[in-house]
C-alpha cells in the first residue's frame, strides 16, 4: 500500500495493516472507508503526511466503513493520512505507582514523573457491578464538614452527588473533601481518586496547588482534562479514574472515594460528539442515551461481596440556570442515592460550605450512623435538627411580611436557631477538619438554643447524655 507523503521509516516502526481511505475530517471525526474489520472503542494510530503521530478511538463501524474519534489536537491533520487499526480498546497500565501521580485526560503524566511501567494493562471501558454481587453499604466516610458529616451523611461505596451552579465554591468544596476525607480507624487503608472534567487552567492549577501543599496528594491519584483538551478526553477522564480506582479498591483492598468534577462539561462533551455524528437529539439536544451512559460511569463504584475494598463516588455537576429539571441533574439524581445542593443564598451571605440541607439528603445515611459507626445520638440529632431548621426557615420567610415583631416568642425562638445552626453548625473554615464528635456536639450547642421540651425527636435519655446542660 503506498504510503503517499508519509516517511516510510515510521510506517516500519509499526506491524500490521495501514488503511488510506480517509473520506472526511470533521473537526475530531474522521470518516473511513473500506474498513471491514473495526471495532467498537477499538483504538486507532494515525500517521499525518508530516509524520506526526496521533491516536483515535472508534465510535462507529459499518460494514464498509468506521467513525474514528481523534485525540488531542486534529489541526494540521488531512485526508491523505495513514490509519492502523490497532485490533485493541485503550488501556491504561495501572499498580500501586499511581498513588501520589497527577495525569491529563489521556493518563499522561503531568507532574514530571516517568510514565507508569509495572503492572498490568486495563481497558478504562470497566463494567458496572453486578447487583448480585453488591454489599449494602453501610460503613461512615468522615469528610471533616459538618453538615455533610451530621446531616448528609457519606457511606462507604455510596453515590452521592454534589449539584452546584455557576459561581458558587464547589471546587474549594471538592478540594476540602479530598483533603480531608477518610474512613475513621482506616487511614491506612484510605485514598482519592479526583478526576477534572473540562477545567479551566485556573481551577486546575488551584487543585494541583492543593494537593501539593496539604500533603493530600501523597493518598491520591489526580486526572486532570482541561477545556482545551478534546471533547473525547472529557468522555475518557472518568472512565480513567474508575479504572484507577477499582484496581485500588478491588485488587490492593483500599477505600477509595472518587470525586468527579464537572459532570455538566462531561455531558456537553457527549452532546457535542452526538451532535457531529449527526445523532437524532434527545431532550434539550442531549443524546437519548446519556442516562445509561452516565449509569455505566457511576454504577462502577460500590461494595463487592466478600471484597474488603470499596469505591465511594462523588460526582460534582454544576446546573445549568441553576435548574434541577435540567436533564443532567434529573438523570444523576435518578442513578445515584441522595444529592447534595449548594445555595446561591447562603454563599451571598457567607456561609461555607454554602450547602441547602433541606432539599439535600442521603439515602443511606440511616444505613451508615449510630453505635458502632459514629454515636447513638446520631440519627436522632440530625431528625431534629431538620426539623428545627425548616421552622427557622418558616419563621424567616414570615418575617420578611409581618417583621420579627410580628411573630410569637416561640417562632422568634426558631428564627434565632435558624442563624445560630448556619453560622456555628453549617459556617466553617475553608481548611477546618471536624471529627464527627465535634460535628454531632455542635449539633447539640445549636440546639441548646431551643427549649428542651421542643426537642420532640430526639429520646430523652439522649437529651440527658449529651444536652449540653446536662454535661456541665
Amino acid at each position: 500500500m503506498s504510503a503517499g507523503r508519509v516517511p516510510y521509516k515510521l510506517i516500519l516502526r509499526y506491524q500490521g495493516k495501514f488503511y488510506r481511505g480517509v473520506r472526511e475530517i470533521r473537526g475530531n471525526l474522521m470518516y473511513v472507508e473500506g474498513v471491514r474489520d473495526a471495532g467498537y472503542e477499538e483504538i486507532v494510530r494515525i500517521i499525518g503526511s508530516d509524520g506526526s503521530e496521533r491516536v483515535g478511538r472508534v465510535l462507529e463501524t459499518s460494514k464498509d466503513g468506521a467513525v474514528v474519534q481523534i485525540l488531542g489536537d486534529e489541526e494540521g491533520l488531512h485526508t491523505d493520512c495513514l490509519v492502523q487499526f490497532t485490533g485493541e480498546t485503550f488501556t491504561i497500565r495501572v499498580s500501586d505507582e499511581v498513588l501520589g501521580r497527577m495525569f491529563n485526560g489521556r493518563f499522561e503524566p503531568i507532574d514530571g514523573l516517568p510514565p507508569v511501567r509495572t503492572g498490568e494493562k486495563r481497558s478504562i471501558s470497566g463494567e458496572p457491578i453486578n447487583p448480585c454481587a453488591r454489599e449494602y453499604p453501610s460503613e461512615f466516610i468522615q469528610t471533616g464538614i459538618s453538615v455533610i458529616d451530621g446531616m448528609l451523611s457519606l457511606v462507604r461505596g455510596q453515590k452521592l452527588p454534589i449539584f452546584s451552579v455557576s459561581g458558587l465554591p464547589h471546587n474549594a468544596l471538592a478540594a476540602q473533601i479530598a483533603r480531608q476525607a477518610t474512613v475513621p480507624g482506616r487511614e491506612e487503608d484510605f485514598a482519592v481518586v479526583f478526576a477534572g472534567v473540562g477545567l479551566r487552567s485556573s481551577e486546575a492549577e488551584y487543585f494541583i496547588e492543593e494537593f501539593r501543599e496539604s500533603g493530600a496528594i501523597e493518598r491520591s491519584v489526580v486526572i486532570l482534562n482541561l477545556a482545551e483538551d478534546s471533547a473525547v478526553e472529557r468522555l475518557m477522564t472518568p472512565r480513567i479514574a474508575l479504572t484507577v480506582a477499582e484496581h485500588l479498591a478491588f485488587d490492593l483492598e483500599m477505600h477509595v472515594l472518587v470525586i468527579l468534577s464537572d459532570m455538566t462539561n462531561y455531558c456537553e462533551a457527549l452532546r457535542e460528539i452526538s451532535t457531529a455524528r449527526g445523532e437524532i437529539p434527545g431532550r434539550m439536544g442531549y443524546p437519548g442515551y446519556m442516562y445509561s451512559d452516565l449509569a455505566s460511569i457511576y454504577e462502577r463504584a460500590g461494595v463487592i461481596k466478600g471484597r474488603r475494598g470499596s469505591i465511594t463516588l462523588m460526582p460534582m455537576l454544576t446546573m445549568p440556570g441553576g435548574d434541577m429539571r435540567h436533564p443532567i441533574p434529573d438523570l444523576t439524581g435518578y442513578i445515584t442515592e441522595g444529592q447534595i445542593i449548594m445555595s446561591q443564598e447562603l454563599h451571598a451571605r457567607g456561609v461555607y460550605p454554602p450547602i441547602d440541607v433541606l432539599p439535600s439528603l442521603s439515602r443511606l445515611m440511616k444505613s451508615g450512623v449510630g453505635p458502632g459507626k459514629t454515636r447513638d445520638d446520631h440519627k436522632y440529632l440530625s431528625d431534629q435538627l431538620y426539623d428545627a431548621y425548616s421552622r427557622g426557615v418558616k419563621a424567616r420567610d414570615l418575617a420578611r411580611i409581618v417583621g420579627e415583631l410580628g411573630l410569637s416568642a416561640r417562632m422568634r425562638r426558631y428564627l434565632e436557631f435558624a442563624e445560630e445552626f448556619e453560622q456555628r453548625f453549617l459556617n466553617q473554615g475553608l481548611y477546618e477538619n471536624r471529627s464527627i464528635e465535634e460535628t454531632l456536639d455542635k449539633g447539640w450547642e445549636v440546639l441548646s438554643v431551643l427549649p428542651e421540651e421542643e426537642l420532640v425527636r430526639i429520646p430523652e435519655r439522649l437529651i440527658k447524655k449529651y444536652h449540653p446542660k446536662y454535661r456541665v
